[in-house]
């Protein structure tokens, strides 16, 4: 046989039996993975059913009785299989079950559950998909019934949705069957568990320090501003940068569905709506906080977010004394803004003429703040626009800055791209210096 004959049949042979080795290898790691399977599930049943025993139980006792536990039914298992095994069923029985350890990342600012088979978080921005142990619907849904009644609230099939927090601040909503056909739903926005400053929103490209410091100026000087954009565009985050600029000798009220707004200042009073109870009574809405605030004697109202009937109020607020409110909406664009909150005072009831919610939009709103959640996964400020009063029947306005962008991208996936100013000396830039602020020309001007 010659030399290359001789190599083409070691190659050969070679390749043969890496190829018989695959299923082999492949076999010895689903039988691996059955038998940890096995072991998880029996130290679990065992260790709850010690547990039963006791009345109460630390978290050191859990510890302690996992490890006895172990020992005694695994002590085959590798220390690193001991350790992960140990760690998810302490987070099944004390926490959030496989939940715990994408919620500890910092990174991940959203986590989606499609059912127990299919589970996404968002992360830097990207949305991925990731592996997570969920046994059955049974499972997921305890975890989301500890979720839900740690604040007090119920789900059930007669009650299939329902809007809590963590106790961080994270929002949490879900939805399970008869209304999913998915199985359980659970969505959860993270908020970071120390809050973003507007040096972190500089850093992150959201917007231009010039920026920042025209809003810090709007918020000390006691305007009326609404923070608006699409859903997960930041607005909350941007909210919270915001309200930290209040000066901290103001009485301070926060109204909103699940309270997110964390706030450095003492003077701060925090109301949260409540839904109906199982019998359709007991709701209180964001209209009735609302309301109820402006018998509190604020300094400020900040209301999480406006999307109903509520809006009326708010403008009638910010109308009567309580300058430098600061609310959200749900928009995509400044122009839009204004549309929807002239249907949101519609919903009210009251048979407004059009004239006339437009004229009390003009007379309480001084600055809008678009955000938006671009392609590239970046949170960032598209305009500052202020609103300069009606010509005729039309909302009139000016885009103090913009972000403008041609559409590329660079080495790192991120827009081309700069925060500029118009140009534009904004009209409220007396009523921010009545109230003591100063402001410098040279924010209005260059890139």
């Amino acid at each position: 046989m010659g030399l290359l004959s001789r190599i083409e049949s070691v190659r050969d042979g070679v390749q043969h039996d890496q190829t018989s080795e695959r299923p082999a290898q492949t076999a010895a790691a689903t039988l691996a993975a059955d038998q940890l399977n096995r072991a998880r599930e029996r130290i679990r049943l065992k260790t709850i059913e010690a547990l039963n025993d006791h009345k109460e139980t630390s978290e050191a006792q859990v510890r302690d009785k996992l490890e006895e536990i172990i020992e005694a039914e695994a002590a085959e298992l590798s220390r690193s299989d001991k350790t992960k095994v140990s760690q998810e069923i302490y987070d099944d029985i004390m926490g959030l079950g496989p939940l715990e350890s994408i919620l500890s990342d910092q990174d991940v600012t959203e986590v989606m559950v499609n059912g127990i088979e299919q589970t996404y978080i968002e992360k830097k921005g990207k949305i991925e998909q990731v592996d997570l142990l969920f046994r059955d619907n049974n499972h997921l849904l305890t975890i989301i019934d500890r979720i839900v009644s740690s604040v007090g609230r119920h789900i059930d099939e007669s009650s299939p949705m329902v809007d809590a927090r963590l106790k961080d601040g994270s929002r949490v909503n879900v939805i399970i069957p008869p209304l999913s056909l998915s199985g359980p739903i659970l969505t959860i926005r993270k908020f970071s568990k120390k809050p973003f400053n507007a040096d972190n929103l500089i850093e992150f490209g959201s917007l231009s320090p010039k920026m920042v410091s025209f809003l810090e100026a709007c918020v000390r000087g006691r305007l009326n501003v609404i923070v608006s954009g699409g859903t997960g565009s930041g607005k909350t985050t941007l909210l919270n940068v915001l309200s930290g600029f209040i000066p901290s000798d103001e009485r301070i009220v926060t109204i909103e569905d699940a309270a997110e707004i964390q706030l450095s200042q003492d003077h701060v009073i925090t109301l949260e709506s409540r839904p109906p109870n199982a019998e359709g009574r007991g709701q209180v809405t964001i209209r009735d906080l609302v309301r109820n605030s402006l018998r509190m004697r604020p300094d400020r109202i900040i209301v999480g977010e406006v999307r109903s009937s509520e809006a009326l109020d708010m403008l009638q607020a910010m109308n009567t004394g309580h300058d430098g409110s600061l609310t959200t909406t749900h928009a995509n664009t400044p122009r839009d803004t204004i549309a929807r909150i002239e249907t949101m005072v519609m919903m009210a009831g009251m048979d407004l003429p059009l004239m006339a919610i437009r004229s009390q939009i003009v007379s309480a709103v001084d600055v809008i703040v678009q955000q938006a959640r671009m392609r590239d996964g970046v949170r960032r400020v598209t305009n500052i626009t202020e609103i300069t009063g009606l010509e005729g029947d039309t909302v009139t306005m000016q885009d103090i800055f913009v972000y403008e962008t041609d559409g590329s991208m660079d080495s790192t996936g991120r827009f081309r791209g700069k925060f500029r100013s118009t140009g534009i000396r904004p009209q409220c830039v007396e009523k921010i210096r009545m109230n003591g602020i100063p402001v410098h020309d040279d924010w209005f001007g260059g890139t």
